[in-house]
């Protein structure tokens, strides 16, 4: 049996063409996907995070193979006697607001958590010219997670990862980078890239449809987990010419700009969240929260050097997605 994963189990509301622009243009989607999985699993075949890529130019993999090394290598290694965060922010789709909501949210999430230099965004063209940098893909997140577990002090330093893209009911976060690069993430496997790489103390942000999936999966004492969806529900915001999607608007550009606790932040995009959702008489994402028990451990040390004054949010709104 051969199991199909099509490009329509994937979009989400509001997703569109970007409109053309003259330098370093993302790879528009124009197929449906290829088949993944094959065997008598069916679906269970996805659990191992499977990736498939097709028909690219080598000497584009060179030059984003070098670019990966080089933000790799230019990661700092962790300090004696400081919990130190390392912030990887991570595009896994080439609709360019998701580019363009990782560059920002690294940017933000570095600055709150002291992590200059400790930081590594995977995101590719976002549209715009912005600066190259390396491509999000499940490889270069693998080897990215597994640098900052050689560099950290897995007894005290925390990871705070940052994924947006699409997600699928029932799979997980689903790569796409226009018709070269498909793949799936589910909660599975970076569980066991997570749990096998010792890397425990972590704060897991994901921005996706159906992302609530991972929560169960994920879990523990040391960890804390917001998504922006239910395990069941679709999250809003991914046309390809906005800046953010409703939850990394809410949360990154707005409540973790500023300087209140992680829970505080959470409960506030939530609610911000929940206004724009009854706006536009949208069906509720419902966003998860859960923090484990001891999280505080590694919590309040990043807190207490949070920059005590704000910062103004960026980028168009994503609501403007909601104008007709």
């Amino acid at each position: 049996m051969r199991f199909w994963l099509r490009a329509s189990a994937v979009m989400l509301a509001f997703c569109g063409v970007a409109p053309a622009l003259a330098q370093q243009q993302p790879p528009e989607h124009r197929t449906e996907w290829p088949g993944l999985v094959s065997g008598d699993d069916g679906i269970d075949g996805l659990e191992s995070g499977p990736e498939l890529q097709r028909g690219r130019d080598p000497r584009v993999m060179l030059a984003d193979q070098r670019r990966l090394n080089t933000a790799l290598a230019a990661l700092q290694p962790e300090r004696k006697g400081v919990v130190d965060a390392y912030v990887l922010s991570v595009a896994l789709d080439s609709d360019p607001v998701f580019a363009r909501e990782a560059r920002e949210s690294g940017r933000v999430l570095t600055r709150r958590y002291d992590a200059e230099g400790r930081t590594l965004v995977l995101a590719g063209p976002d549209g715009r010219g912005g600066a190259a940098l390396p491509a999000g893909s499940l490889t270069a997140l693998s080897l990215a997670l597994a640098r900052v577990a050689e560099l950290m002090d897995r007894n005290q330093d925390v990871l705070v990862l940052y994924v947006t893209a699409h997600g699928a009911p029932d799979a997980g976060i689903a790569y796409h980078d226009g018709d070269q690069g498909f793949g799936v993430l589910p909660p599975a496997r970076l569980a066991a890239l997570l749990d096998g790489l010792g890397i425990r103390n972590r704060l897991l942000l994901i921005s996706a449809c159906y992302s609530g999936a991972f929560v169960k999966r994920l879990m523990s004492d040391t960890t804390a987990i917001l998504t922006a969806a239910s395990a069941t529900r679709s999250s809003f915001g991914c046309r390809a010419e906005n800046d953010w999607t409703f939850f990394g608007d809410a949360l990154v550009n707005h409540a973790l700009r500023k300087p209140q606790p992680l829970a505080d932040a959470a409960a506030e995009a939530r609610k911000t969240i929940i206004g724009w959702e009854r706006a536009g008489r949208l069906d509720p994402s419902m966003p998860q929260v859960t923090i484990g028990e001891v999280v505080g451990t590694w919590l309040g040390p990043l807190e207490a050097r949070m920059p005590q004054a704000a910062t103004a949010p960026v980028g168009a709104p994503a609501t403007d997605a909601l104008k007709p």
